[in-house]
This record gives C-alpha cells, structure tokens and sequence, in this order.
C-alpha cells in the first residue's frame, strides 16, 4: 500500500482537485481486498476520492458548477471527486461511499486539509439510522446487477472473463457483502470498519470466484435479516444533526471566505 500511496503523492497535481480539503483511497485499498494488476486475478482498479473547495465567488455569487462532482481515469486511477457541500449532502444521506472517507485509517488518506480534519471531528453528526436505506440499498443494487449477465463497458477484460467463468459478477457479490457487513456494524456500533481485518480474504475469496452463486445468495439473505434486526436495536438516531451539521458547513464556508 506504501508504494501505491507514494505513486499517487507523485502525480497528486493530476489526481486531486487543486483546492482540496480531504483524499483517500477508497474501493478495495482502503478496504484491505486490493489484488494489484500483475496478478492474473486482479480486477481491481486503483480508487481515489477527493473533496474540494470552489472558488470564494462560487458561494456568494450566482455562478454554479453542475452536480458537483468530477469523475474519470489517469491511467490506472480512477478518480471522483466532490464540491465540499454536495459531499455533505451525500453524508446526510448516510451514502456508503463518502461515509466511508470519514472512517479510513489514518494511512488510507493523502491529504488533511483543515476543513476535512473538521469533517473527520465531526463524523458522528451524520450518523443516523437512515443507514439501513442506504447500506442495504446499495447492496440490493450490486445483487441486481451481479446476476444480470450483463458485462458493462466499465468492465476490464480480467472482470468479464470471471463473469463468463461463473455466470454472475463476483465483484458485485463481493462489494454486497461488504456493504452488509458495514451496515450491521454502523446500526449496532455506530462506527464503519472501512479496513476489512476480519473479513478481508473471505470478500476476496468472494471476488475471485471461490463463492458460488448459491453461497452467495444464501449469506446475503441472512445478512439482509441481520441488517433489519440490527436497525430495530440500533441506539443511533432518526436522521442526522441537521441543525449541527448546517452551522459547521456555515463555520466553514465563513472561515474559507474571510480567513482562508
């Protein structure tokens, strides 16, 4: 993982957004199941996210810049980058993929900027029950598109063979798991293990191949019942702070505007 963090630190003027305030590896890097490319098994790309402050005249003016968010390859990065505010509305959200960078291990990230250090302070904010919609949400989603049969465009060659192999996407089985895994977690505990200690050879075994289609399904329904009964135990609120987390958005936009 060194090496991979010291290769992107290299190219960090291609990969992060010049005004950024907080990057990391996301996908299989930060979640401990990264196979590199020059093994013949390897479907993994390497995955990059970064949140960026726009310029001052952007929020106090009447210009906009889309969706606020950037996407794309350089070379074997895949990164995706989002404008600070449309990243936090995602975290109200409880949405897996931005949660995620808030809980990473401290190597996992290539920068810290001041106001994502504030972001990382202040997870707890964005912690809701609203997690169950979203974790199992998106796991439904990775099993709909495993047994689809279909090999997307985004698929590398190594990718579609496997699905040809086993008749389903192993990846997307793989990333189900997880993502139920994390959910239980988060409703019981209100943490996210993002480094995957425990499971990690199991989700690659998963990955490559090892799981059949049958295993897969069967764990995933018992995960799907665990997710329910965890989110009826769950002590974590209704919704997010709504009111804390709109005067720490305010706190920080007010500092970058008049101090940054």
């Amino acid at each position: 993982m060194e090496r991979i963090k010291e290769r992107a630190l290299q190219r960090r003027q291609e990969l992060f957004h010049s005004n950024s305030i907080l990057v990391g590896f996301r996908g299989s890097v930060a979640h401990n199941t990264y196979v590199p490319n020059t093994d013949p098994n390897s479907v993994d790309d390497i995955d990059l996210m970064c949140v960026y402050l726009m310029p001052p005249k952007y929020y106090i003016g009447i210009k906009a810049e889309g969706k606020g968010v950037k996407g794309g390859f350089v070379d074997e990065w895949d990164v995706v980058s989002y404008e600070f505010r449309k990243f936090v509305r995602l975290l109200l959200k409880c949405n897996p993929n931005v949660m995620s960078m808030l809980w990473m291990d401290d190597p996992y990230y290539l920068k810290k900027a001041k106001y994502g250090r504030i972001l990382i302070e202040n997870r707890d904010l964005f912690s809701s029950k609203i997690a169950y919609d979203s974790y199992t949400g998106y796991a439904h989603s990775q099993i709909k598109k495993m047994s689809a049969f279909a090999k997307e465009g985004y698929m590398g060659e190594k990718r579609k063979a496997l699905v040809e192999k086993f008749g389903f996407d192993c990846a997307n089985a793989s990333h189900a798991i997880r993502l139920l895994r994390q959910g239980i977690t988060f409703l019981r505990e209100g943490k996210i293990e993002v480094h995957r200690r425990g499971d990690a050879e199991e989700l690659l075994l998963i990955k490559t191949g090892a799981w059949p289609l049958e295993k897969v399904k069967a764990e995933s329904d018992k995960l799907f019942e665990e997710t329910e009964a965890a989110l009826h135990a769950s002590k974590l609120p209704e919704s997010p702070d709504y009111a804390a987390v709109d005067e720490m958005v305010y706190k920080i936009i007010y500092d970058y505007l008049y101090n940054g």
